[in-house]
C-alpha cells in the first residue's frame, strides 16, 4: 500500500490514467488498493470507479475487435486449428456469457480476455452489454472492497492476494476441463454425423 500512496504522491491526477490503463491491459490487486486509497482520502472514489469501469470495459472491446477482425479468419484458414477451433467455438457459445464474467478475475487470464470470445458468433452488440456489465461488477466488488473495509484489508491482501488469484485460476481451469470434456464429445458427434453425410451418395 505503500508504494500505491507513494505513486499518488508523485502522479497526482495522472494516477487515475495509470489506474485506467492498468485496468484496459490486465486485471489485479490495483483497483482494490485504489480503493483502499480513496478510502484514506488519497484518491477520489467516483474517479477511481470510472477509470476503473471505463478501462476494463473498453480493454475488452479492442481485444474482442481485434481478436474478430483478425483471428478468426487466420485460425480458420489453417487446416491444423479447425478442429480446436470448432471445439472452442462450441464451449464458447454454450457459456461464453458465463466466461465474460469470471475471465477478470483468475491470475493472467484477462490478458487474453476476450479474444477468445471472437471466435463465436455471438453478436457485438451482446458482447459489449455483457461487457460493460462484467466491467462494473468487477469494479464494484474490487474498488468497493477496499473502499468499504479500507487499511484492514491492506496487510491480508497484501500477503495473499497472488495466492488468492492463483487459486482462482485452478479453480477456472477446473471448470474449464469439465466444460471442455461435455463439449468435446458434442463436437465429436457433429463432426461424425457431417462425415456421415458427406459419405452418403
Amino acid at each position: 500500500m505503500e508504494t500505491i500512496l507513494q505513486i499518488i504522491s508523485d502522479y497526482g491526477v495522472l494516477s487515475y490514467a495509470i489506474l485506467f490503463l492498468y485496468c484496459a491491459l490486465k486485471s489485479g490487486a490495483l483497483p482494490l488498493f485504489a480503493g483502499i486509497a480513496a478510502h484514506l482520502g488519497a484518491l477520489d472514489i467516483v474517479i477511481v470507479g470510472a477509470a476503473v469501469i471505463m478501462g476494463g470495459y473498453l480493454g475488452d472491446e479492442l481485444r474482442f475487435y481485434l481478436g474478430r477482425k483478425y483471428g478468426v479468419q487466420n485460425l480458420w484458414a489453417n487446416k491444423h486449428y479447425q478442429k480446436s477451433v470448432h471445439t472452442a467455438r462450441l464451449l464458447l457459445n454454450r457459456y461464453g456469457k458465463a466466461y465474460i464474467f469470471l475471465y477478470r478475475y483468475p491470475k493472467g487470464m484477462r490478458t487474453i480476455g476476450a479474444l477468445p470470445v471472437a471466435l463465436t458468433d455471438m453478436p457485438w452488440q451482446v458482447f459489449t452489454g455483457l461487457n460493460f456489465a462484467s466491467a462494473l461488477t468487477w469494479a464494484f466488488a474490487l474498488v468497493g472492497t477496499g473502499y468499504l473495509f479500507g487499511a484492514a484489508l491492506d496487510y491480508y491482501v497484501g500477503d495473499n492476494w497472488g495466492v488468492f488469484s492463483v487459486a482462482l485460476l485452478g479453480i477456472f481451469f477446473l471448470l474449464t476441463y469439465i466444460a471442455y470434456r461435455h463439449i468435446n464429445v458434442v463436437a465429436r458427434e457433429e463432426l461424425d454425423k457431417e462425415k456421415r453425410s458427406l459419405d452418403k451418395p
